[in-house]
């Protein structure tokens, strides 16, 4: 289920036209537990649609079910807060669990590292397909959120929320519409940690 999860994830970053509906999420020019609750009620009924071909294909229990959706929303709410875990506690957590630190990395402005760490609950996911990165380029307390296109407090208003996904262009966060990066020098890299899965997919001609 956490995999399936993960998976719409990365689709919704990957699809121009789901992107339209996610970016909702990361309009968010705050990061905090709201913004874990934030998603548009298109995408919402989509990942019911989602979670619920799941279930009829593995056909879990009901509690079960119920354990693992009260776990990810828990956890969603966990990461998306605004908080900071000691260095050292946060290092041990994040091998089994979403840090708020790993996943604030995912609503930074930049498509290189938005397109990384799409897990909400299990961390594994995007190590196994290289989409881990453990921090921001520009370091916690000084990287950008939201997206570039929305911006200003107007944006912010519930309407402007519901119809942001006919406004305004999908940009360069999708996944296969992404340019390649080429500006990030060999120490930022090592730095912040290459993203080296899903963001450095070349775009199609």
């Amino acid at each position: 289920m956490d995999f399936a999860i993960w998976l719409q994830h990365v689709m919704v970053h990957a699809i121009p036209v789901l992107w339209r509906l996610h970016r909702m999420h990361h309009a968010d020019l705050d990061y905090d537990v709201t913004t874990g609750a934030r998603f548009h009620p298109l995408e919402i009924l989509l990942s019911m649609g989602l979670k619920l071909a799941v279930i009829a294909l593995l056909g879990p229990s009901a509690a079960a079910v119920i354990v693992f959706e009260v776990t990810l929303n828990a956890t969603a709410m966990f990461n998306h807060g605004n908080l900071r875990l000691p260095r050292g506690l946060d290092g041990a957590v994040r091998w089994f669990l979403v840090t708020p630190d790993m996943h604030r990395v995912h609503h930074s402005i930049r498509p290189d590292e938005s397109n990384c760490n799409f897990g909400f609950n299990l961390p594994w996911w995007d190590r196994l397909f290289g989409t881990y990165r453990p921090a921001p380029a520009e370091g916690h307390e000084t990287m950008t959120l939201g997206i570039d296109a929305f911006r200003t407090r107007e944006d912010l208003r519930l309407d402007r929320l519901l119809t942001q996904l006919f406004r305004g262009t999908v940009g360069d966060y999708p996944i296969n519409r992404r340019p390649f990066e080429q500006e990030a020098s060999a120490e930022t890299s090592a730095q912040a940690g290459a993203c080296d899965g899903l963001s450095h997919h070349t775009p199609p001609a």
